[in-house]
């Protein structure tokens, strides 16, 4: 245990709230540890399946995200994610329940990375679902209802799979869906410049994506390294008795 801004932090500042699933998590998803570069804490909402938070009613959920989120903020996490992009239309709720900044969606990223890009360049989006991603999604994050989508929907494995929560997947034919989704967007949208990954599932087939299309790929890994660096700054230079700026 460390002393943290004033509270006993039990080795993490970051907290992710995952979903109730059984399928395997390679390096790469938000749900295996081995991905991150410190340490976090994960806490378990049950009752929310994927298929239940992406193609029904993620508002149902609320109340128990809300919960599992104030026992991570009790365990010390100063910040909470989670790991569906379709949970962003809680955003606003979950950060005033808890009292702690709250990275509900990669899709938040969006919005910024438009407005890094050059005049006449578009950011896109590639999604679980496009067929769920509806207008409440985007504008809860803040996107354009105009911004360009795709979809793994009519892939033949990653939507599919993890949905339903299989218990084992074929991540070769995961990550062609992935890579085929992006391309496709690309070819509809040839003034593209920059592709954010909503799935958090996604991580691990994004530098595929960077690859195939040639653009910068945003995912809920850039995302969440960019948060914990402003929960755990880096410290530079000599430590300072008085905490104060350096001479």
């Amino acid at each position: 245990m460390i002393e943290h801004g004033g509270k006993t932090v039990f080795g993490a500042t970051l907290g992710i709230l995952m979903l109730e699933t059984e399928f395997p998590r390679i390096p790469g998803d938000i749900g295996n540890a081995t991905t991150w570069p410190f340490p976090v804490q994960y806490r378990i909402v049950r009752g929310a399946t994927p298929d239940k938070v992406v193609r029904g009613d993620a508002e149902a959920q609320l109340g128990a995200f809300i919960a599992a989120g104030r026992d991570l903020v009790a365990h010390g996490c100063d910040g909470i994610a989670t790991n569906c992009g379709f949970l962003v239309p809680l955003q606003d709720r979950m950060a005033d329940a808890l009292g702690v900044p709250v990275a509900s969606s990669s899709l938040m990223q969006v919005a910024p990375v438009q407005r890094m890009l050059p005049a006449g360049r578009k950011v896109g989006i590639v999604t679980i679902s496009a067929a769920s991603l509806s207008e409440e999604h985007l504008c809860a994050a803040g996107i354009a209802p105009q911004t360009p989508v795709a979809g793994t929907d009519a892939g033949r494995e990653f939507t599919a799979r993890i949905l339903s929560d299989a218990r084992s997947i074929d991540f070769a034919l995961a990550r062609a869906d992935v890579v085929e989704a992006a391309l496709r967007l690309q070819r509809e949208c040839p003034e593209l410049g920059a592709i954010v990954l909503e799935c958090t599932n996604m991580v691990p087939y994004a530098a595929d994506v960077r690859r195939a299309t040639g653009l910068p790929v945003f995912s809920i890994y850039s995302y969440l390294l960019w948060f914990q660096a402003a929960l755990m700054p880096r410290r530079f230079g000599p430590e300072l008795d008085d905490g104060g700026p350096a001479a």
